[in-house]
């Protein structure tokens, strides 16, 4: 089963999947689609408030906060981690249990990151908002940081996420019913 939905101004067909007995969800992957990832960067900067640095959690909004960081000429991006990495100094972290996970995950951020972040205006980016515990996470990096959350992204919002005031998307992503069907 697929979901056809307009994103960016490109069409795209994503799969439905189960996550649990009686909720499915469409997958939105931008990992492999050079095509999407420009056209959705490029949508998402024409909203974003004034900002000077991005960040976004791994792994699937890289691609995104790499191609808005490439089309505004930016040297520089940060990555919150999902496991500690031998060169992070000073390490920092913030737990999340997301809805396409099944266990509880944590966020890193290094000390080195945390310096360039302090007192600077940080836009949070990621390429699907549902839940908003993965965006909860980043701001709770962002905030002991020290930096100054500006705005909150994503291409799509799903669920209870659409009807948030803090959060800028392109596109409305529904939740579905075993059989396909759009959840009202």
């Amino acid at each position: 089963m697929f979901y056809r939905m307009k994103i960016a101004g490109l069409d795209r067909d994503l799969p439905i999947c189960p996550v649990t007995d009686s909720l499915y969800i469409a997958g939105f992957v931008v990992f492999g689609d050079q095509e999407l990832t420009v056209a959705c960067a490029a949508e998402l900067l024409k909203r974003a408030p004034e900002y000077d640095y991005l960040i976004t959690a791994e792994a699937k909004g890289i691609p995104l906060a790499h191609e808005m960081a490439r089309q505004t000429g930016a040297r520089k991006y940060f990555l919150a981690r999902k496991a500690p990495k031998l060169y992070m100094r000073g390490v920092f972290s913030s737990t999340v249990k997301s809805i396409t996970t099944e266990k509880e995950q944590t966020l890193y951020l290094d000390t080195a990151d945390a310096e360039q972040i302090r007192g600077k205006r940080i836009l949070i980016v990621d390429d699907v908002i549902s839940t908003g515990e993965s965006l909860r996470a980043l701001e709770v990096l962002v905030e002991k940081a020290g930096g100054i959350i500006v705005g909150k992204m994503a291409v799509l919002a799903e669920g209870d996420a659409q009807s948030r005031e803090d959060i800028i998307y392109l596109e409305k992503l529904p939740l579905f019913h075993p059989d396909g069907t759009v959840m009202e």
